[in-house]
């Protein structure tokens, strides 16, 4: 049985609180029984990044169940960032799986709205909503407190969870931003993954005039365009995302499009560097490419390695 009290000052949680410039990385878990490919995939990063963010049916196409693959990533000693999203669990469900998480001693967690049904492969699927981000923001704190969501005592203990909630600085409605944000933040939020980073001068704006003083560390996204092909199908299908015409040029006339991108990639990482404190890396399917990037970037490898 796992002491819990061992695992709940992780690596990012320390890094986090000591003002470190923190990297965590994505990785996607299995769509069907073996985990194998995704623990290679995160083995690669060990050493590398504070955690491995492990996503939660993301664009509501189906994968293995992202607590179930954060506890697997943790027995292979890879400290994991649980995705837990609103989608596809009512309140008694969440709490449930947050009590568990805390249990099996994952204690990062991002709490999310989660993506729409339409999107993903399940179109016909009932979506459940009951809770949003902000309210599950909310329920976590509860539960760190002692209590559930109806205010009574959790008998056998309260959680340990440090937790997260993503951030699009790059969101068409600014007012509308800082009130979510402030919402977070009250809510419990103790740091911020932020949407795929194009534009780094709104990027710049967000941590004066909305993000400064919250004392919170923000991580920049960044990620890996593999071809001029695969950033015109994300400025198509991946909501509030615009990829500049020149970086898809630049895509477009390179010898080598996926080594291009690598190098785009480590340059928004060395501006991310000046900017907030942290970044978040994802390349999708390519995972091995992360640690080329921040090399490239010359980001150092972290204080501790990724282990629990």
């Amino acid at each position: 049985m796992l002491d819990t009290s061992k695992t709940a000052l992780t690596c990012f949680r320390k890094a986090a609180k000591a003002g470190e410039f923190l990297i965590t990385a994505e990785v996607t878990p299995p769509k069907g029984g073996n985990p194998a490919h995704m623990v290679s995939m995160a083995a690669t990063l060990k050493g590398r990044v504070h955690a491995v963010n492990i996503t939660d049916g993301s664009r509501a196409v189906l994968r293995m169940s992202s607590l179930v693959a954060s506890a697997i990533l943790l027995q292979n000693g890879i400290e994991p960032i649980c995705q837990m999203a609103c989608r596809d669990r009512n309140r008694i469900s969440l709490q449930a799986d947050l009590m568990g998480a805390h249990a099996l001693g994952i204690h990062n967690i991002l709490a999310l709205t989660g993506d729409p049904v339409k999107a993903g492969d399940h179109t016909d699927a009932k979506a459940v909503f009951d809770l949003e981000a902000v309210r599950l923001l909310q329920v976590i704190q509860k539960l760190n407190h002692g209590f559930d969501y109806n205010d009574k005592p959790l008998t056998d203990g309260a959680t340990d969870l440090f937790t997260g909630a993503a951030v699009d600085p790059q969101c068409a409605s600014w007012s509308g931003l800082q009130s979510r944000f402030e919402r977070k933040i009250q809510a419990g939020a103790q740091f911020f993954q932020s949407q795929l980073i194009t534009d780094f001068e709104r990027l710049e704006k967000f941590m004066d005039k909305i993000a400064a003083g919250c004392d919170q560390p923000i991580l920049a996204g960044i990620f890996l365009l593999k071809s001029a092909k695969n950033a015109q199908f994300i400025n198509r299908c991946v909501p509030g995302v615009n990829i500049p015409d020149h970086i898809i040029d630049r895509l477009a006339q390179a010898k080598d499009p996926l080594e291009e991108g690598v190098k785009i990639a480590a340059e928004q990482v060395q501006i991310a560097q000046q900017l907030c404190q942290g970044v978040h890396m994802m390349a999708v399917k390519r995972e091995d490419l992360i640690v080329p990037i921040l090399d490239m970037a010359g980001v150092a490898p972290v204080k501790e390695l990724v282990t629990v």
